[in-house]
């Protein structure tokens, strides 16, 4: 039996094939001190520094984030492949707040996460009532 990992003092479950279905028993967070504004930002322009990401969540949210027509501009880099954080670079048409930007496109990839477990666990269901009736 594998030990159960402990993000932030918290036990999680370990996620198999079996147990995805019990996903959403894992309690969702926000960690306000992992984001943070860098300096020069204005309400139309800003940059933003996750603290224990990577490319995963950088590529992502940056193509969700492009595909909003107020955004001018969008993209992330990780300054340095020993430090665990992405910056994120945001610029809006028309003085749209990249707060909410960057809020909108948080959602909308949590969003689209759900419909992919979602489709999943249909696929699955479907597979193994296949498998039984062979």
């Amino acid at each position: 039996m594998s030990a159960k990992p402990i993000i932030q003092g918290q036990e999680f479950p370990v996620i198999t094939p079996t147990s995805i279905k019990d996903i959403d028993e894992i309690p969702v967070s926000v960690d306000q001190a992992r984001v943070t504004v860098l300096p020069g930002s204005t309400k139309s322009a800003a940059s933003f520094q996750f603290e224990g990401e990577d490319h995963t969540l950088g590529n992502a949210l940056r193509y969700i984030i492009m595909k909003n027509p107020d955004v001018e501009f969008c993209g992330y880099s990780i300054p340095h492949p020993s430090e665990a954080k992405m910056n994120i670079r945001i610029q809006s048409y028309d003085d749209v707040d990249v707060h909410d930007i960057l809020d909108k496109g948080l959602q909308d990839l949590m969003d689209m996460c759900d419909v992919v477990t979602e489709k999943f666990t249909i696929a699955k269901e479907e597979f193994h009532s296949n498998k039984m009736q062979s």
